[in-house]
């Protein structure tokens, strides 16, 4: 395959990339941006459909020839770009010199295959792409079988996500779902319901946290809702020894699953 220069800021395809900075652009072509090299390496091992990739040779841009190569190779369009039609496709300061489109997945709750014992997180209004991408961080390293994400305030695929996520996105299953869908489905799976409250007695590491286990984290403004807090199977705490009564929500979700994780190992 050929691949085709574009040196005009005013090019339509340009435009229509800079477009889907919005979730409501992103909704109605169903395409996401994904800048980086690990990133676009993550989506091309997830078998994820390219619509196209953006490449920049020229100046601070040091495109990976290797993952050029690859992409040509599974038959995805590549433009080459200049410098300042780059500049004007990317986010921030990285000079990998790749960003692709890519079709969202539309993972859906029965799509899901987990094991006999999985682990679950839950994140519930999360806000922040930063926190939500790095949660998928930690889930991916963690093992975690899949991450759903409840009364939804920022978009899975929003570019920011995919970024803090290292496109770890694209390695953990996700699904957006309502609180009734999520706690349907994991008493559906057998699970044990951890939620995350400071107000709890317990502490997250005097439970068992072996067998199948969701672990249910709320935003840090609001916390968890009165749903979970009813629906949970337990309610525990993180020790705080500080002056400040909370971590932040990918940092306190690390905290629990690398527990259950630490439970899992030692039997």
């Amino acid at each position: 395959m050929v691949i085709e220069k574009i040196s005009s800021l005013q090019n339509p395809g340009i435009k229509r990339v800079v477009r889907l900075r919005t979730k409501k652009s992103r909704e109605a072509r169903g395409l996401t941006i994904v800048e980086g090299a690990r990133e676009v390496s993550q989506a091309l091992n997830a078998g994820l459909r390219f619509s196209c990739v953006y490449i920049c040779r020229e100046g601070l841009y040091r495109c990976d020839e290797a993952l050029v190569s690859r992409l040509v190779e599974k038959g995805v369009k590549v433009f080459d770009t200049g410098c300042a039609v780059f500049g004007k496709l990317c986010y921030g300061d990285r000079t990998e010199g790749v960003l692709g489109l890519v079709e969202q997945p539309e993972l859906t709750l029965e799509a899901l295959k987990l094991s006999a014992a999985p682990l679950v997180l839950v994140m519930e209004r999360v806000e922040k792409p930063g926190n939500l991408g790095a949660a998928l961080r930690t889930a991916d390293a963690a093992g975690v079988e899949a991450l759903l994400v409840c009364d939804e305030r920022t978009d899975i695929y929003n570019p920011n996500v995919i970024r803090a996520s290292l496109g770890a996105v694209f390695a953990v299953p996700v699904v957006a779902c309502t609180n009734k869908a999520a706690l349907d489905f994991l008493r559906l799976k057998g699970a044990r319901i951890f939620a995350a409250v400071v107000q709890a007695e317990a502490y997250y590491f005097d439970k068992d946290m072996t067998g199948a286990v969701a672990v249910i984290m709320g935003s840090e403004q609001e916390g968890l809702s009165d749903f979970w807090r009813r629906n949970a199977d337990e309610q525990v705490r993180i020790p705080m020894q500080g002056k400040v009564d909370s971590l932040n929500v990918s940092v306190s979700a690390a905290v629990m699953v690398y527990e259950s994780l630490r439970q899992r190992r030692r039997l």
